[in-house]
């Protein structure tokens, strides 16, 4: 039996990375870690909560990334999925990022 839950996941290609920074919701800033990166959006785990309901706009601030803007697309324990705004320069940030700063990152622990 197939089961269709009408989820839209991210088609461009994920890398996983370890890059620490900041996600800013209005006034409050809370640290994060990015899990995986692509052109189109970012999954990270947050260190505090952070009272944001789904397509809510945050900002991301990373050293090696920069500002990137965008919006919460989903959230699960600790965890967020942010969709980048596509009119932003987002796209340019996140190649510069993968062609200068990237390093291959290997899971310490396995599922």
């Amino acid at each position: 039996m197939m089961r269709n839950l009408n989820i839209i996941t991210r088609k461009a290609e994920r890398k996983p990375c370890r890059v620490f920074g900041k996600v800013r919701y209005l006034n409050k800033e809370v640290d994060a870690r990015i899990l995986n990166l692509s052109t189109s959006g970012v999954a990270l785990e947050i260190r505090s909560p952070l009272h944001a309901a789904s397509g809510s706009r945050v900002q991301l601030l990373a050293d090696d990334l920069g500002i990137l803007h965008g919006v919460i697309r989903w959230t699960h324990n600790g965890r967020l999925g942010i969709q980048f705004d596509t009119n932003s320069n987002a796209r340019a940030q996140v190649s510069s990022y993968f062609r200068f700063f990237h390093r291959e990152v290997k899971p310490v622990l396995a599922r």
